[in-house]
């Protein structure tokens, strides 16, 4: 095999990945059309192979076309690594335990023994499965008592729990607008609000990353053209740790009359004295926002996804919205370890504060070495930046091998000017294991530069 100089190594890489992957473009920007494109007729014998054949697909084919260029970079594939355990501040891949900022276990319980024996107690009374959704199957007690939990938490009547956190922001905003409303969000909004867009078929602009001023010249110009208006944002933003200003959010939903909804995903468990939120660190009140999500997946240890807010618009989700309706319910041994979760969050507040102080000594020490660390405010997602795609695969493949397992992020999930390592701080993490990272990646890095 050939052994690539550093400069061909980069311009492979460029000329691989600089090509999007078909079939993975955002929905598009405006309403989709109801009427059908017209085609030319052809026969069964004209129709080309890779409309039919999935191993020709041209998404399948670009991604045959990246392994072959990992292999020639001499690089392991990073993605879907297999974990022997349980994944926290430390994990097991191929019997090697490894230093791991690659888990949402943010407060680091998922496999606490509490958490575990919840889950346990569950399987025990309930059997694995609901076996069809609540609406037809019937609930058991420990759905509610989480959704009564999670209420509570955000301080608002009640709220629902669906069996994934893609289909919660799916199957909400899919169901609740629709051609005549317009739903406004940050650029770097997850997909799966993207999707929902779609879904519904309302207008869709996006604005730029927490450019409030732009948003609210958008709706000065375009709010009285829909019926409803939807403003979407995220408590934290995944890719690069910043958040939105919450306050000045709610000042333009009033004063436009739009409804609010903040993705909690990241941020719940992470922000605010006690994790509970974007809400509690701006001292906000929950009824200013009209729609709460959240997973259960991250900081709560389980699987799923939420909505909390009134009484109307949860009772609405329950009996109509089809993510809910027509979906198994989350299996008991799911909502209850999430359930024990919540309390343990509430019960050691220390853990909240643990991870605020690791996640602020991991962005500090990294802007004292230089590291690019972007938008990142120190709250659990701490990304550094490394400018291209082939630098962050090295990067993260040379980690592996020193004891150090983190995630490359490249293009087309991020620019290709863009393209990162991403470290996800949890509680249990020590200041002895970030300094040994970051020495490390420092002195890798420089390697790299120096080829």
């Amino acid at each position: 095999m050939k052994i690539l100089s550093n400069k061909e190594k980069h311009q492979l890489i460029q000329n691989t990945l600089g090509k999007k992957l078909q079939g993975v473009a955002p929905p598009p920007a405006s309403a989709a059309s109801t009427s059908h494109p017209t085609f030319s007729k052809q026969s069964s014998a004209e129709i080309p192979q890779k409309h039919y054949r999935f191993e020709l697909n041209p998404a399948y084919q670009q991604i045959q076309v990246i392994n072959k260029v990992a292999q020639q970079l001499g690089t392991e594939n990073p993605f879907f690594r297999v974990h022997d355990g349980n994944a926290g501040a430390t994990t097991s891949i191929q019997d090697k335990t490894l230093i791991n900022f690659a888990s949402y276990n943010y407060l680091g319980l998922s496999g606490h023994p509490q958490v575990n024996q919840a889950a346990h107690e569950a399987i025990k009374r309930y059997g694995t499965s609901v076996s069809a959704s609540r609406l037809v199957a019937g609930e058991r007690p420990v759905h509610r008592e989480l959704e009564s939990a999670i209420g509570d938490l955000y301080q608002v009547d009640d709220a629902v729990v669906f069996v994934s956190g893609h289909a919660t922001n799916v199957s909400t905003i899919g169901h609740l607008f629709g051609p005549k409303d317009l739903v406004l969000h940050d650029e770097l909004i997850h997909n799966s609000i993207l999707v929902g867009i779609q879904l519904s078929g309302a207008k869709r602009m996006p604005f730029p990353h927490n450019d409030l001023n732009t948003l609210k010249n958008i709706l000065r110009e375009s709010r009285g053209a829909y019926e409803k208006v939807l403003i979407v944002v995220e408590g934290l933003y995944s890719m690069d740790g910043d958040f939105p200003d919450l306050p000045t959010l709610i000042d333009i939903r009033n004063e436009h009359k739009c409804f609010l909804m903040v993705d909690e995903a990241h941020s719940l468990g992470v922000m605010g004295e006690t994790g509970k939120g974007i809400r509690e660190h701006f001292s906000c009140n929950a009824d200013d926002v009209d729609i709460w999500m959240g997973t259960l997946s991250k900081s709560f240890a389980a699987c799923g996804g939420f909505i909390a807010g009134c009484s109307a618009l949860v009772e609405q989700l329950k009996f109509v919205a089809p993510g809910f309706i027509y979906s198994v319910g989350i299996p008991a041994q799911v909502a209850a370890p999430a359930l024990e979760a919540l309390k343990i969050m509430l019960e050691e507040p220390e853990r909240v504060r643990r991870l605020k102080k690791l996640s602020g000594f991991f962005l500090s020490e990294a802007k004292t070495r230089g590291f690019d660390t972007g938008l990142s405010q120190g709250f659990s997602i701490v990304p550094v930046i490394t400018g291209s795609s082939l630098s962050a695969v090295q990067l993260s493949d040379k980690l592996l091998h020193r004891g150090i397992n983190v995630q490359p992020i490249i293009y087309p999930a991020v620019a290709e000017k863009s393209a990162r390592l991403r470290f996800f701080i949890t509680a249990d993490h020590t200041e002895e294991q970030i300094m040994k990272t970051l020495t490390a990646l420092d002195e890798e890095l420089q390697a790299i530069k120096g080829q």
